[in-house]
């Protein structure tokens, strides 16, 4: 296993794949879940898929839901706060480690 780069709680953008960002329409959004074993992550109002779901007791209405679908992370950048993609490095500042934007060199 890989380590991972992107945590949960970070802006990220979508630079690769279905869901990837244009010049006129940046696909962004704030990471919910990191599925560490499949190199994946479930990022807020990405991947959109429909789900049928069956009548059951919490549901009693059944029907289409829509949520997010796992997008690998490969096909994912981090947002600095500035609002631009960046790589990220890692450093020690003191005794902690600390991440780092490549673009910016600002602490993440």
């Amino acid at each position: 296993m890989t380590k991972l780069k992107i945590k949960t709680g970070d802006t990220v953008k979508v630079i690769a794949g279905a869901n990837k960002s244009t010049a006129d329409n940046p696909v962004t959004g704030k990471v919910l879940k990191v599925l560490r074993e499949e190199n994946k992550a479930i990022v807020e109002g990405v991947n959109i898929v429909k789900k049928h779901t069956k009548p059951t007791a919490q549901n009693p209405q059944g029907g289409i839901v829509e949520k997010e679908a796992p997008i690998h992370i490969s096909n994912l950048a981090l947002m600095t706060s500035k609002g631009e993609a960046t790589r990220v490095g890692y450093r020690m500042e003191g005794d902690k480690k600390v991440r780092f934007s490549k673009k910016s060199n600002e602490v993440l």
